[in-house]
């Protein structure tokens, strides 16, 4: 793997973990949601990531901060397939409580990084 500086950022560490419990979740949905709920939760989640890593990799300054606005809104996104999943019974409130402490977290780093950018 390549050694890029985006991989130094909490924000892009903070995600990995986001995907990490976005999967955990996601594989315990109904099979009726494989190419659904679980599938939109699993993309939005990797889309976080993958939008910082190509944002940093971007040399104008309008370009890294429309990447990181970008990945910023798939963390919305995420919020409202999880709203949407608690809504159908298909995640805990435990399981709700432990991402919303994560997404909060990175949401306020991608504002404080789209603010510095």
């Amino acid at each position: 793997m390549l050694e890029l500086n985006h991989k130094k950022l909490d924000v892009w560490n903070k995600s990995i973990e986001l995907i990490t419990e976005i999967y955990r979740v996601t594989k315990f949905l109904p099979k009726e949601e494989i190419f659904g709920l679980s599938s939109q939760l699993r993309r939005a989640s990797v889309s976080v990531i993958s939008n910082i890593a190509e944002g940093s990799a971007r040399k104008s300054r309008l370009e890294r901060k429309r990447f990181y606005e970008i990945s910023r809104s798939s963390l919305v996104e995420i919020d409202a397939q999880i709203e949407i999943a608690h809504r159908l019974s298909y995640i805990s409130k435990e399981q709700i409580e432990k991402l919303n402490i994560v997404i909060n977290q990175i949401f306020a780093m991608m504002s404080k990084l789209i603010q510095k950018t």
